[in-house]
């Protein structure tokens, strides 16, 4: 079966005094992501891995987890999606085994040494070009959101169908200033970008 993996650490995680602060919105957004404590695990301190088997789901997934660690200050976040082939289901996640399982890994060490902070890797390496041009600029608002702006990203997932005004009753501030933050965040061509990314995921389908 195809799945999809997402390996990541945190960036900067020793600069916070109380780790349990991150640790807790991470555990948090993994399992937003995924209920089943099966799919995802913290290890080595600060990385984890989180299966996610709607692999139409996992540029929505990392950019999600992304805008959970940017609400807090001075954090960010290396992410790795593999895509590919489940061979083995472990007791958890990080003993399942399968191509995707090794893209992801081998993907974020890559991140580590090009100091970037998103890629995938597939089977199709057009496919992995054309993506990982396009997260490349995407990372460039990404990077640099602030946590109004992460938070903002974060409530859209969360809610896709409200409205700003909705969405500004949650955190206390009018429409106008929800806009604002949805501009700063770059949040209508991100989501662009998701649709084209599940319009490339499709073709690994097929």
């Amino acid at each position: 079966m195809t799945t999809s993996v997402i390996t990541g650490d945190i960036i900067k995680s020793r600069i916070q005094k109380d780790p349990q602060i991150w640790i807790t919105v991470l555990k948090q957004a993994l399992s937003n992501l995924e209920p089943n404590k099966d799919y995802w695990e913290l290890y080595r301190g600060d990385s984890f891995q989180i299966e996610i088997p709607n692999i139409r789901k996992s540029f929505e997934a990392a950019v999600y987890i992304k805008a959970c660690i940017k609400m807090i200050k001075g954090l960010d976040v290396r992410l790795a999606i593999g895509i590919g082939n489940k061979t083995y289901q472990g007791n958890d996640v990080t003993e399942s085994n399968g191509e995707a399982f090794l893209f992801s890994g081998e993907t974020l060490e890559t991140l580590k040494k090009e100091k970037q902070n998103l890629r995938i890797k597939t089977n199709y390496s057009q496919i992995d070009y054309e993506l990982n041009l396009y997260f490349k600029l995407a990372l460039i608002a990404m990077d640099n959101w602030t946590v109004n702006t992460a938070e903002i990203v974060k409530l859209n997932i969360d809610n896709p169908n409200a409205l700003q005004s909705e969405l500004g009753q949650l955190i206390g501030i009018n429409q106008n200033a929800v806009s604002m933050r949805q501009k700063r965040a770059y949040l209508d061509e991100i989501m662009e970008l998701e649709f084209l990314y599940r319009e490339k995921i499709d073709t690994l389908l097929k």
